[in-house]
């Protein structure tokens, strides 16, 4: 195996020390409620301090499975305007993760961007494994087409983002929406899980960063195991590199990691939007690890990557339908 984790930045290197240097136990040896609530605390750590936006509420979609806890942010004074919408999808293994992971995140998107967020705590595993939480997604884009009006938000104007578990979500939900009933400007996908089938074990990323936190092969098993029970793993829902066409999507931005063991599913999801033609601005952070987005907190080096991603959903929404 190569030497993967001398090509970490100095950054990274720093912080997996002093990491290590104070070691808890890890995600994969708890169980999913203490790893959902380890996660919690972790992004808390790691990630920028929660921004003040002008308002937040507490909503609900109805899913397959029941009331689909939802998040909106706006972070600008309101009037009589319908808003461009950004819908977050946080990531977590399909496992962990929820609002309040991904809560100083979604802060940041709203502020940067001058436009409403709404983020989506899908249905999760083990006790709700694929395809749960695809569906609860797309539950919530239906109830927002319906409902999003009289929420004061731009239905024209519409983008989809995530991260890791969650960017695969994203890239699911555009890849679905081509056929309505909403017509998505953007979507950006962060690290994300888009190849859930076996063959993805042996993309080279999966071998050469198996060792390397904080998605490490024990991570992934962990993840997987929970999630993939029973399911056809070349569903596109489940696995949206696999989509029968990646034709007539909106405007991507994917950012990949050199040192994540995913890296290889933004290059592969990058190619396949590219090679239906769709526009796409694809960028490798050298060095850099799984996660990143959720460390900027303690990683200065990649707060320009929410700047790119802030200004990209701007350029996209922020002109009038």
């Amino acid at each position: 195996m190569p030497d993967v984790f001398a090509r970490l930045t100095p950054e990274v290197a720093g912080l997996l020390a002093q990491l290590a240097a104070h070691p808890q136990p890890p995600l994969d040896s708890l169980t999913p409620e203490q790893a959902r609530a380890a996660y919690v605390q972790l992004n808390r750590a790691l990630g920028l301090p929660p921004a003040p936006v002008t308002r937040v509420e507490a909503l609900t979609a109805p899913g397959p499975l029941g009331p689909i806890p939802l998040r909106l942010y706006r972070p600008y004074a309101e009037d009589a305007r319908p808003r461009p919408l950004v819908v977050y999808l946080h990531g977590g293994g399909w496992v962990i993760g929820d609002l309040d992971s991904h809560d100083s995140l979604c802060r940041q998107i709203a502020l940067g961007t001058d436009c409403a967020v709404l983020a989506v705590h899908y249905a999760l595993a083990p006790e709700h494994p694929a395809p749960a939480s695809p569906d609860d997604v797309l539950a919530a884009l239906h109830w927002l087409a319906q409902a999003g009006s009289a929420l004061n938000l731009d239905l024209d104007r519409v983008a989809v983002a995530g991260d890791s578990a969650g960017g695969g979500l994203a890239a699911m939900a555009a890849l679905h929406l081509r056929e309505g009933p909403l017509r998505l400007k953007a979507q950006v996908l962060i690290y994300p899980g888009v190849d859930n089938t076996l063959d993805a074990w042996n993309h080279p990323s999966r071998i050469e960063n198996a060792e390397v936190p904080p998605l490490t092969r024990p991570m992934m098993d962990y993840f997987s195991g929970m999630y993939l029970q029973d399911v056809d793993t070349r569903d596109p829902r489940v696995s949206p590199l696999y989509a029968f066409s990646h034709a007539n999507l909106p405007p991507a931005l994917i950012f990949g990691a050199e040192c994540d063991a995913l890296r290889d599913d933004a290059r592969l999801y990058a190619q396949a939007l590219i090679g239906a033609g769709n526009a796409v601005e694809y960028h490798e952070l050298p060095g850099m690890i799984h996660g990143f987005i959720e460390m900027l907190g303690v990683l200065p080096s990649v707060r320009w990557t929410l700047a790119r991603m802030n200004a990209f959903l701007r350029e996209h929404l922020q002109q009038e339908a």
